[in-house]
C-alpha cells in the first residue's frame, strides 16, 4: 500500500471516527482488521506527519465500492457468491448478512437462491479498543426473519481475523438455526472452514512476506 493511500485511509478513519463510529464501525466501513482500524484512528487522533507514519499493522485494504454503489454490479456479484455455495445444501432457505455490507450482499444472494433474509449485527460494532464491553454480544435484527430451525447460509464481505465470522457462526448456532456454509467477497484469513463451517471466497488474499 502507497503512502499517499495510507494517507488518505488515516483521514477517512480519522472523518469517520469524528461522525460517532467506533473503530470496530470504522473497521468493517474500510475493510480492514480492528488492529489496523485502531492504528488508523491513532494516526488521525496523533496529526501524524505521512513521513513519520511507520510500524504500521501488515494489512490489506479492500475496496469494492465500484461494486456496491451500483445495485446491477451488486446483483451480478450476489449470483456469483450464491453459485459457490449454491451445491452445498439445497435445503438451505436462509441467508444471513454480517453488518452493512454483508447483509447488501446478503439481499443479492438470498434473491439468487429464492431464500429468506436475515441481518446480523456483529460485536464489533461497538468496539473501541482499550473501553470496557468489548465482550458484549451482537444481535440479530428484527426486521428480518429468525433463526430458530433454519438451515443458513452466511454471508459478509471480507474475513480478516475470522473473528466476527466466528463470533456470527455461534450466535446462529445459539439462535437455534445451523450454518452450512459461508460465502465472503475477499478471505484475508486463508481458510477453507471456520468452526466445521466451510467458507467460500471470490478471491484470497495472501501478504508476502521476507522470509
Amino acid at each position: 500500500m502507497s503512502m499517499r493511500s495510507i494517507d488518505s485511509l488515516v483521514e477517512t478513519a480519522g472523518e469517520l471516527t469524528d461522525s460517532g463510529l467506533s473503530q470496530g464501525e470504522v473497521a468493517d466501513e474500510l475493510n480492514v482488521s480492528r488492529e489496523t482500524a485502531s492504528w488508523l484512528v491513532t494516526q488521525a487522533d496523533g496529526e501524524t506527519a505521512e513521513a513519520e507514519r511507520t510500524g504500521g499493522p501488515v494489512d490489506v485494504h479492500v475496496d469494492w465500492s465500484a461494486i456496491g454503489r451500483d445495485s446491477s454490479r451488486l446483483r451480478h456479484l450476489g449470483a456469483i457468491m450464491a453459485d459457490l455455495v449454491r451445491d452445498e445444501d439445497e435445503a438451505v432457505d436462509l441467508t444471513v448478512g454480517v453488518g452493512k455490507s454483508g447483509a447488501a450482499l446478503a439481499t443479492s444472494v438470498g434473491q439468487e437462491l429464492d431464500s429468506d433474509l436475515s441481518v446480523y449485527v456483529p460485536t464489533k460494532h461497538q468496539w473501541n479498543e482499550g473501553e470496557e464491553g468489548e465482550d458484549d454480544t451482537g444481535s440479530f435484527s428484527r426486521n428480518f426473519a429468525a433463526i430458530r430451525d433454519r438451515d443458513c447460509y452466511v454471508v459478509d464481505d471480507n474475513i480478516d481475523t475470522g473473528q466476527t465470522m466466528t463470533e456470527t457462526i455461534a450466535r446462529i448456532r445459539d439462535e437455534g438455526g445451523t450454518p452450512k456454509g459461508a460465502v465472503v467477497l475477499t478471505d484475508k484469513l486463508g481458510r477453507d472452514e471456520v468452526d466445521g463451517v466451510p467458507v467460500y471466497s471470490l478471491i484470497d488474499v495472501v501478504q508476502m512476506t521476507e522470509g
